[in-house]
C-alpha cells in the first residue's frame, strides 16, 4: 500500500458535507485508468469502485471480465470525486472540484505504466480535454480517435443514459468494439 494511497484513504477535504470515504484504486504497474465521475451511495458505503448497476454496464462496454476489471495492476480507477458527493434535486450532486485539482495530478504520476485514461462522463472529459475537446460529451465520444492514444472519451453508464444509448446507436456499433480493441492491445 503506497504513501499516496493511505494520504488518500486519510482524506477529509469534504468533511464539513459528509462523511468522508475516498473509493480510489492505485498500484503502479496499472496500464488503464477509468476516470469518472464520483461514488455513487452504495459504492461510498461499501468502497467498492463501481460496485453497482452502472460497474455491471461499463465491465460490459470494456469487454472485462470482474477479477481484470478489480486487478490493480491492471487497472487504476481514479473518480473525479473521491467521496459520494452528495443529493441533490434531479440526482447526484456533481463531484467536488477541489479533489481533482488537490489529487488527480499526483496520482497520474504515481503510476507510470498508464497507457489510456477512460474519460466518462462530462466531467472527467472537461477536466482532461478542457482545451482539446468538443462542446458536447456526444462530440467528445464522437471523435474518440482525435484523443487516442492518450484518452478515450465515453459517457456514464448509468441507466438514466438509456436515451443518449438509443438516440446514438453508433455508439455500440462504431465506438466500443474500438475501445475493447484499445483495452486489448493496452492490458
Amino acid at each position: 500500500m503506497s504513501n499516496l494511497w493511505k494520504e488518500i484513504r486519510s482524506c477529509e477535504l469534504c468533511a464539513d458535507t459528509l462523511t468522508p470515504n475516498p473509493v480510489i484504486a492505485i498500484h503502479p504497474k496499472a496500464k488503464l485508468v477509468i476516470i469518472g465521475q464520483a461514488p455513487g451511495t452504495k459504492v461510498h458505503d461499501n468502497g467498492i469502485p463501481w460496485n453497482d448497476a452502472s460497474g455491471i454496464l461499463l465491465r460490459k462496454w470494456l469487454g472485462m471480465e470482474t477479477a481484470d476489471f478489480y486487478d490493480e495492476t491492471k487497472v487504476a480507477i481514479v473518480p473525479m470525486g473521491f467521496c459520494y458527493p452528495g443529493k441533490g434535486k434531479t440526482g447526484d450532486l456533481p463531484p467536488k472540484k477541489i479533489c481533482a485539482t488537490t489529487w488527480h495530478q499526483r496520482v497520474l504520476e504515481s503510476l507510470p505504466e498508464a497507457r489510456l485514461l477512460l474519460l466518462i462522463g462530462s466531467y472527467a472529459q472537461k477536466y482532461y480535454l478542457k482545451d482539446v475537446g468538443g462542446k458536447t460529451l456526444t462530440e467528445n465520444v464522437g471523435n474518440f480517435e482525435q484523443f487516442l492514444p492518450t484518452y478515450f472519451p465515453l459517457p456514464h453508464p448509468s441507466t438514466r443514459n438509456r436515451f443518449w444509448m438509443q438516440k446514438n446507436k453508433w455508439f455500440e456499433t462504431e465506438v466500443l468494439p474500438e475501445l475493447r480493441k484499445q483495452i486489448r492491445e493496452v492490458l
